[in-house]
């Protein structure tokens, strides 16, 4: 089977980053500074002020934490350069679960256990492709847009991508499983309590409120994501069907012991995290017990498992800089107070006149405010107790307003390079976020459309 390959060597993701740092840096000298009042993370609206500073040349040096007398001044050299230090620091969380993560696959590759189950799990459906597709992305689109699993599936990426290599297909096609499904599931968010328990009061609605219309919107999204990567899957493939000699024979002891292990912990963890509500570093020391277990059991020995945990450790050590450069952005948008001015300018353009203008308005508004803040929860704080009111005065619905909100943040967030958990997913599929980002456009402008569509439909049928 052919596989997709880039013509020439994608561009170097620190490359991208840096840049878009860069970029922060710049616009805190041409966009004003002004901020929100906030009733604790929740923004005022109305009460948006422009704050004086000083864009004079002699700022891009100066080094000094004050302002000087003024309300905000402009990201410095120096002050770009702290951010990534500082970013790697709001961002080790996740930077440490993430590696944690690549050495317990590397102890399950070293020891033979993920070939093993796939070769299994292969030859019970004799390698049909398509039959894999459309379970697997039901099953994990499901977790997100009930449960709100996105991190979760971080365990479950190696062995897509090992899946898609056996299978003769380009690894992006198993991380593309996993991705598109989240994605998916995030967009309609049926029940996903991470959006809906902030974005819905803020608006006077009862959470999860409006679930059957938005898991029409589901099966929508899921099938085009499934379409989509079928589509993919016949282009660059000859045969969804190849014969690749799949072995059905049972699993020895020690790998089936594993790989229940492995299941029994992935349940264990979607427990833990919607029931207990546990965080990255709850979830690390569970991941550290999990890999203690699997080590344990997989005969490699001590010193073998700590090889084979370290060697899983240097495969994702570069992408998992990359979280923290990319919480760097946000660092650098606050220190310069213009990401409050953003969204005050973005709210501007919505405009009040028409109700359909005014949805497609905030759907782009939540877009661009996404790059900025990929966080789903932080993006609700902010641009929700703006949107309400804009929707009320421009006759869009309550439940319209959390939709394009819902729209906005997934869209976006299926390929900004400013998502931790997008970069902490390449990271463990061994993805550069370019190949990535060439491989999902068609889908992320179809998903645009969709999007655009749907939510014409919610203001005409007054949802």
């Amino acid at each position: 089977m052919e596989q997709l390959k880039d013509d020439k060597k994608p561009l170097n993701p620190i490359i991208i980053l840096l840049g878009i740092l860069l970029l922060a840096m710049g616009l805190s000298y041409v966009v004003d500074s002004g901020e929100f009042e906030r009733n604790g993370r929740l923004v005022v609206p109305g009460s948006y002020k422009l704050l004086e500073k000083d864009i004079s040349p002699k700022a891009l040096f100066d080094s000094s934490v004050e302002t000087a007398g003024l309300s905000a001044k402009p990201v410095s050299l120096s002050g770009v350069l702290l951010s990534i230090p500082e970013g790697l620091e709001r961002g080790s969380g996740l930077i440490f679960m993430v590696l944690i993560i690549g050495g317990m696959f590397g102890i399950l590759r070293d020891s033979g256990t993920i070939d093993a189950g796939l070769e299994r799990l292969l030859g019970l459906v004799k390698g049909n492709v398509y039959v894999l597709v459309i379970l697997l992305m039901t099953v994990f689109s499901a977790g997100s847009s009930f449960l709100g699993l996105a991190s979760e599936y971080l365990l479950v990426i190696p062995l897509m991508v090992a899946m898609a290599k056996r299978l003769g297909l380009s690894p992006i096609i198993g991380f593309a499983i996993v991705t598109i499904s989240v994605k998916a599931g995030y967009l309609a968010s049926v029940t996903n309590p991470l959006p809906l328990t902030i974005a819905q009061p803020l608006v006077d609605l009862p959470i999860f409120s409006g679930a059957l219309v938005r898991f029409y919107f589901y099966l929508v999204f899921l099938a085009l994501g499934i379409g989509f990567l079928c589509y993919v899957i016949r282009k660059h493939a000859r045969s969804t069907d190849v014969d690749l000699g799949f072995s059905g024979s049972a699993l020895s002891a020690r790998h089936l012991s594993m790989l229940l292990i492995l299941l029994a912990g992935i349940g264990g963890l979607v427990f833990a995290s919607t029931q207990w509500g546990w965080k990255h570093q709850s979830l690390s020391a569970y991941y550290i017990g999990l890999c203690m277990i699997l080590a344990a059991c997989s005969g490699l020995g001590l010193n073998g498992s700590a090889d084979a945990f370290v060697s899983g450790m240097k495969k994702v050590l570069l992408a998992s800089f990359l979280i923290g450069v990319a919480s760097a952005v946000a660092i650098t948008l606050e220190k310069g107070k213009i990401l409050d001015s953003v969204v005050h300018n973005l709210v501007l353009m919505i405009g009040q006149d028409n109700p359909s203008i005014s949805a497609l308005g905030m759907f782009f508004c939540q877009l661009m405010l996404d790059f900025l803040i990929p966080s789903t929860s932080g993006q609700a704080a902010v641009s929700m107790p703006i949107m309400g009111p804009i929707g009320q005065l421009s006759g869009v619905s309550a439940q319209t307003t959390v939709v394009a909100f819902l729209f906005g943040n997934g869209i976006t967030n299926m390929l900004t390079p400013t998502s931790g958990t997008l970069l902490a997913y390449l990271a463990t599929a061994e993805v550069s976020w370019s190949s990535w980002a060439k491989f999902i456009l068609p889908l992320w402008a179809i998903y645009i459309v969709t999007a655009m569509v749907l939510l014409l439909l919610c203001v005409e049928l007054g949802y």
